[in-house]
């Protein structure tokens, strides 16, 4: 009988290693071929100055949308996340020194990677938050690639990404932000440019910039990875609804909400609003207390 039962307990287990193989072979088949699907699309074409108050601009920007939280403060590129289920993510250096951008690297492929998430060579970029930057206006994302042209070279060779198993299997139920050119609509264009001001509307351009952690519509939800907590509701419904517009600012300079906690910089990136202007982030409170 004992030898019946471990017979019978070994095969429901071989059986469940075979399911589970299976699954998951699928899920990688599925996740290697959207990452090799091929986009054509035109990119619009920029015009991009190259001054100095143009350049500060550029560079002001790069800050305040998070370029240097996975690209390094110099740009040179780091590893952002290294876990043993995700793997091995990798910011790339943006410079044209030694394991940088190619030399020939164009303006076009700026606007390609920024506004549709796409490589050179059509395949989607991963990770990079293109669903963020495809929102811009042309002021501003010429901005962004004239200061990005203008980097100096560091020479710093990083190896490329390492997915591991967990992050094919959240990328298959769509858990993870890792086909980038999937979660844009390539057919919208640019608008030329958004008026600096405490309104509804530069709050709402602004906080796109947030959509990646917050969602769309700002309500948050269920973590954008393992490892990290579940992203706020920010809305009128969630902390900011009780907060005061100074509160708010307060929160977003210091990383010290009115209820006494102190936020991860590692889990909401506060350093990076804290370089908001104030009219940016009045803005930001008058959209957020309007939704």
């Amino acid at each position: 009988m004992l030898i019946r039962i471990l017979k019978g307990t070994g095969i429901a287990l071989l059986s469940l290693g075979v399911l589970i193989a299976g699954v998951y072979g699928y899920m990688y088949y599925q996740v290697q071929s959207r990452m090799n699907e091929k986009y054509v699309v035109q990119a619009p074409v920029l015009n991009i100055r190259y001054d100095s108050a143009q350049l500060a601009y550029g560079e002001r920007l790069a800050i305040v949308k998070g370029c240097r939280d996975c690209h390094g403060d110099d740009m040179g590129g780091k590893v952002f996340v290294d876990d043993p289920g995700l793997g091995l993510l990798i910011g790339k250096n943006l410079t044209k020194g030694k394991g940088g951008l190619p030399k020939d690297y164009s303006t076009e492929d700026w606007v390609l990677a920024l506004k549709h998430g796409i490589r050179r060579d059509g395949k989607t970029l991963l990770f990079m938050p293109s669903y963020e930057f495809t929102h811009l206006s042309e002021e501003d994302m010429s901005a962004i690639i004239a200061y990005a042209q203008s980097l100096k070279p560091v020479d710093r060779e990083l190896p490329d990404h390492n997915l591991k198993p967990l992050s094919y299997v959240l990328a298959s139920l769509d858990k993870l932000p890792l086909i980038v050119a999937e979660k844009i609509d390539h057919s919208t264009e640019l608008i030329k440019q958004v008026k600096s001001e405490v309104s509804v509307d530069f709050g709402k351009y602004l906080s796109n910039s947030c959509t990646g952690c917050h969602r769309p519509n700002m309500k948050g939800g269920d973590p954008i990875a393992p490892g990290f907590p579940v992203v706020p509701d920010v809305t009128t419904s969630g902390n900011v609804g009780k907060w005061t517009e100074d509160q708010f600012v307060t929160v977003l300079r210091t990383g010290k909400t009115p209820e006494g906690k102190e936020i991860d910089p590692k889990n909401m990136p506060w350093p990076m609003t804290a370089a908001y202007t104030d009219t940016e982030l009045k803005a930001l409170y008058a959209y957020l207390k309007s939704i």
